[in-house]
């Protein structure tokens, strides 16, 4: 029997998996960063969640991977998400008949250990029967120009004069070594935006398990760290991930400047595709996107539920999310800082 008539399994990830499974992740055209099994270490080292990574075969071969991971928490509940703390994630297939072996393998999963959602994180509405949610987030995409010069020009004019005003302003970036800079920043920056920061660990592990496919671009002021951003590489995509700035940053154009400096290195490497993640709808940074030129794309994550379960409301325009956003902002940013991994890692 040859490989295409052979039947396709499904097992659990195993040690030396590694590498066939980014082979399979890299060579599928809707394989995406989040999809490497670098994430498994990630979320197990960081966060103390289980994971389970799905490995379907046929002849021997690998014919579809699904990265799944149980995440617990006593304020949202407990969900079975692929792949958590990503912007996608779901499965992916070389047919149709393992993508359904996938598929079925995650619902008896999630029987096995009683949680009461299953989410795949996706671009389509692929399963007709499963309740979906398109309204809350976007991704942006945009190809880049070969030449810097060229990515300057095709920045809109208004949002083109912050990057020259944060460039006036003999603001200048670096690559930089550690995670403590970017760290300080982000928690600052989350904090005003009423965000529980994650831990200073989970930026240093992701740096370990992706250290030929990341760095920090810090973005300095007379000396002064105002800006930082973590960027990963895939293919010949740049996509930086998670940055801020401090309260400074904005009377600057910092984070205008930063996210322009991202580009233009981004293009000097041959980056081909500048992703600049996922943003809610209605909220600022979906906004400071589109001004950037970026069209959002709705970004379509597909829920399994338990019978008498609703979709998760982990939506910061919920109103009563509102309340305690509102009530985060007041803390001092050194208590927010010490409590905010307590609660991230159960949001995923």
């Amino acid at each position: 029997m040859d490989g295409s008539q052979a039947t396709v399994t499904v097992r659990p990830f195993r040690a030396g998996d590694e590498r066939p499974w980014d082979d399979f992740v890299l060579a599928h055209s809707h394989g995406t960063f989040f999809h490497l099994s670098g994430w498994r270490r990630v979320i197990e080292r960081a966060f103390r969640h289980p994971t389970y990574y799905l490995v379907a075969e046929r002849g021997g071969s690998i014919a579809g991977v699904l990265p799944l991971a149980l995440v617990k928490s006593l304020l949202f509940g407990s969900s079975l998400i692929s792949n958590a703390f990503a912007v996608r994630g779901g499965p992916l297939a070389a047919d149709a008949e393992s993508l359904r072996a996938l598929e079925g393998a995650a619902l008896r999963l999630m029987d096995e250990l009683a949680v009461p959602a299953l989410e795949l994180r996706d671009f389509s509405a692929s399963r007709a029967d499963w309740p979906s949610r398109s309204d809350l987030y976007a991704i942006f995409r945009r190809a880049l120009d070969p030449s810097v010069d060229g990515n300057m020009k095709a920045i809109p004019r208004k949002q083109r004069a912050m990057v020259r005003k944060g460039i006036h302003n003999q603001l200048r970036s670096e690559i930089d070594d550690g995670v403590d800079r970017l760290h300080r920043i982000y928690a600052e920056s989350v904090h005003y935006l009423g965000t529980p920061v994650f831990a200073k660990s989970y930026f240093r592990i992701l740096r370990e398990e992706f250290s030929g496919s990341s760095d920090i671009l810090t973005v300095l002021y007379d000396g002064r760290a105002v800006a930082s951003v973590l960027n990963f590489y895939f293919r010949d995509e740049v996509l930086p991930f998670y940055g801020g700035g401090v309260r400074a940053a904005r009377g600057l154009a910092a984070n205008d400047f930063m996210y322009w400096e991202v580009m233009r290195r981004a293009c000097e490497r041959g980056c081909r595709i500048f992703d600049f993640g996922r943003s809610k709808v209605g909220t600022g940074s979906y906004a400071f996107k589109r001004n950037w030129g970026f069209q959002p794309t709705p970004l379509i994550y597909q829920f399994r539920l338990a019978p008498g379960r609703s979709l998760p409301a982990l939506n910061p325009l919920n109103p009563k999310l509102a309340i305690l956003i509102s009530a985060w902002k007041r803390l001092p940013l050194a208590v927010a800082t010490r409590l905010g991994p307590l609660i991230v890692r159960g949001i995923g």
